[in-house]
């Protein structure tokens, strides 16, 4: 039996550091199980007849063409295609046009950011609305088939489908890159699947997201967070509308080239997944509660397991207390527990990596997780002292050869 408080303490942290690697296991374990039947809820949407692309794009003219011309061949003659060029100093909008989309080019430099473009989209479309809105970054192609699968799903469902998206590491990347990737795919494809094999909802991720039209007049993008989407997933939720992977729709980016912009991008998705988690899980597991809905508990368990290096760090720590505890005569509990807990943590990961990602990353490579985990401590210290509260947009190749005003500082 353990009695002294200090032991208590650290048996309940081990506990709780074990409730995510439980449910990361989980996720990873459903994901390997044959796809479900589909089925349509009650209560949603009108089925969608006419669909609208929106694209926003600040200075994406490396990109903005390859993107325009994955989408174009989907869609009908009544469909439409804008793209806002916010803020540009390149030719982004020009290649826009080129491609064959409708662009329009905004201009405030008091409000930048991929929310104020939305927003500004989304009244331009409002003048003449689609049944469906699907969403996709500049810099992200879209695999032919997948508006169609989007547009399918959603009528059928009246509800937000979130298309597959990966990012791939740069030609000869090294190590950081292919395990960032492999990170990526992970929380992006392999968790997502899980969720679907388990009658779940997914959060959605910025990219290859489908909205029936008559449910923005719900949910709008919250100009308070930097994950824009995610929390526009809680908010539909919460509404009764949670969002589905559409495992037919898939959409690929690239991560950054340089370090310095692969921390900007890991710095603002990492520290908005965890100002998210703070805040907005416990408010899912109450609307949870109160309205008896368990999908809404579910994605409070998935919102709640920490980016992985973290969820690895946190343990490491508690394990090495709860080590350090038993060798100073203390219970062994909490040892057993983390003991425990470590070795679902790598069952997870094995599983996930066998089942879906051994291809895209080598076992060797793998064996080097403990230096990328290392390579992101300071990102999760920053999270604790200077937290980001701005969206901030990655920094692209060609950025050096455009001039004009640089973005505020976070």
């Amino acid at each position: 039996m353990i009695h002294h408080p200090l032991q208590i303490l650290l048996l309940a942290v081990a506990l709780l550091v074990s409730v995510p690697i439980g449910v990361l296991l989980l996720e990873c374990l459903a994901s390997l199980l044959r796809r479900r039947p589909g089925g349509t809820p009650e209560g949603g949407a009108a089925p969608a007849s006419r669909r609208a692309v929106l694209i926003p794009a600040h200075n994406e003219e490396e990109a903005i063409a390859r993107t325009v011309e994955s989408i174009r061949p989907q869609l009908s003659a009544q469909d439409r295609l804008l793209v806002i060029a916010d803020n540009c100093t390149d030719q982004t909008a020009q290649r826009a046009r080129d491609a064959g989309a409708t662009v329009f080019e905004r201009h405030d430099p008091e409000r930048r950011g991929k929310v104020a473009a939305l927003a500004c989209g989304l009244g331009i479309l409002a003048q003449e609305p689609a049944d469906l809105l699907i969403l996709v970054d500049a810099d992200t192609p879209v695999d032919p088939g997948s508006i169609s699968a989007l547009s399918r799903s959603a009528s059928e469902t009246g509800r937000p489908m979130q298309a597959i998206y990966l990012l791939k590491p740069p030609e000869g990347a090294g190590m950081k890159s292919r395990l960032s990737s492999l990170a990526f795919s992970l929380k992006n494809y392999v968790r997502p699947r899980g969720l679907a094999r388990l009658g779940l909802p997914c959060p959605l991720v910025g990219t290859g997201m489908a909205i029936p039209w008559a449910l923005l007049a719900q949910a709008r993008f919250s100009e308070h967070s930097i994950v824009e989407d995610l929390q526009l997933g809680i908010d539909l939720a919460i509404l009764g509308y949670p969002a589905t992977l559409c495992e037919d729709a898939v959409v690929t980016g690239f991560l950054p080239t340089t370090d310095a912009a692969a921390k900007i991008q890991r710095r603002r998705w990492e520290h908005g997944h965890l100002r998210t988690l703070l805040t907005q899980a416990p408010r899912l597991v109450g609307w949870a509660l109160r309205k008896g809905r368990p999908a809404l508990l579910g994605m409070a368990f998935d919102l709640a397991v920490p980016p992985l290096s973290l969820l690895g760090m946190l343990w490491l720590f508690v394990a090495a207390l709860a080590l350090t505890s038993a060798l100073r005569g203390g219970s062994p509990l909490p040892l057993w527990v983390s003991g425990a807990s470590g070795v679902l943590f790598g069952a997870g990961l094995l599983t996930a990596w066998a089942g879906h990602l051994r291809k895209q990353v080598g076992l060797l490579t793998l064996l080097c997780l403990p230096f990328y985990v290392l390579w992101k401590v300071p990102l999760y210290v920053g999270f604790l002292f200077l937290r980001e509260t701005k969206w901030i947009r990655t920094p692209r190749e060609g950025d050096r050869r455009n001039s004009g005003p640089a973005p505020p500082p976070a």
